[in-house]
């Protein structure tokens, strides 16, 4: 039996994708660990994406990262203790991946982690701590693609390490044959009207703290927004929905729709018929060149590099004059060039983890 731990919105959509596999051939536990709660950034996507109910839900959110992280660690080893699992699967670099991750190696039950071996390159990213960490008391390494089997090279790790593909692109696939023939029916304004969404649009998501705990760089990326050809969606995360209402009122951008957030099967139809995509999100990179729509990045470091080739992905600081720079640079895509897979990640995951359990 295998304990899947996840904790935030990417982790739903790759589990979405792996446990539909796994299942047919494995028992698998699923744990939630609360990390993101609102019913807009949990609920929605366990519904439309048909993921199991989880077996447990902690109901851990808030606090700083140590406070986070300490009182999953506690509940993790509780229930871990109590399930006995074969083997604990997780997700990506969140607080929850880290602390199931420390509680299950030091009962000595294999952790396999899935996106395995990205690097960025600096530990004032908190996630890079949880990346390294979690991949250095892994069994099994799943890298989605060649340069993170490079970097796991670089730190000794190709034991248990196997290139398999993202299981975001399994994701993108099987969900946008569900969603792509619709528009979003959840576009919502901050204040709770319903919005139509427009003929043609620019789709941004932007929610880190080092892009949003600043109300001036907040500011040139929302005027960058309002300077654009065609209205922009912007779904706001709720760490950040203060400051926007703030900003909105104050300087009254007149290009930028403020919806509430968005299930996946909306993201993804914004993202796969937006004009362009501005982001800070490592996993909506990731969607757009799925979907072959160029994408801006703002952000200081690479996530992926496979996605910066042709001007498909280009970076761009918190400033106007940046962002407004990277959207006009014309990008081509070449058909041929798939990096992150064929889209079966998950199955070679479950073929992997069948051979290391009974």
């Amino acid at each position: 039996m295998i304990m899947t731990v996840v904790g935030a919105r990417p982790q739903f959509i790759k589990a979405a994708a792996l446990s539909r596999v796994l299942r047919k051939s494995r028992e698998e536990i699923l744990v939630h660990t609360g990390q993101h709660h609102d019913e807009n950034m949990s609920g929605v996507f366990f519904r439309e994406l048909d993921i199991p109910e989880p077996d447990h839900n902690l109901g851990i959110a808030g606090g700083t990262h140590a406070q986070m992280t300490a009182r999953m660690l506690v509940a993790l080893e509780e229930l871990l203790q109590q399930v006995r699992p074969e083997m604990l699967l997780v997700y990506g670099d969140t607080n929850s991946t880290l602390a199931a991750a420390l509680a299950a190696v030091k009962l000595h039950v294999p952790v396999a982690h899935v996106e395995a071996g990205n690097r960025v390159g600096t530990l004032k990213n908190p996630e890079e701590v949880n990346r390294i960490l979690t991949d250095h008391v892994s069994a099994l390494r799943f890298a989605c693609v060649q340069s993170a089997m490079d970097e796991l090279e670089k730190e000794n790790l190709l034991s248990g390490a196997h290139l398999v593909g993202d299981p975001m692109y399994d994701a993108f696939l099987y969900y946008r044959e569900r969603g792509a023939a619709r528009p979003p029916r959840d576009l919502v304004s901050l204040k709770g009207e319903p919005l139509r969404l427009p003929g043609a649009f620019y789709y941004m998501t932007c929610h880190r703290q080092e892009n949003t705990d600043d109300p001036a760089k907040l500011h040139q990326i929302l005027s960058a927004m309002d300077a654009l050809d065609a209205p922009v969606v912007y779904p706001v995360h709720p760490r950040n929905r203060a400051e926007v209402e703030r900003l909105s009122a104050s300087k009254g951008y007149k290009n930028v729709l403020f919806t509430q957030p968005v299930g996946y099967l909306s993201s993804i139809h914004l993202v796969s018929h937006a004009r362009q995509v501005v982001t800070d999100s490592g996993g909506v990179q990731r969607e757009a060149f799925f979907a072959g729509v160029q994408c801006v990045t703002i952000l200081d470091f690479v996530c992926w590099p496979e996605t910066m080739v042709d001007n498909r992905n280009r970076l761009a600081f918190p400033d106007r004059e940046s962002i407004l720079s990277a959207l006009s640079r014309p990008m081509a895509v070449d058909p041929h060039y798939a990096p992150f897979g064929d889209g079966d990640a998950c199955g070679k995951i479950t073929s992997v983890l069948e051979a290391h359990t009974h």
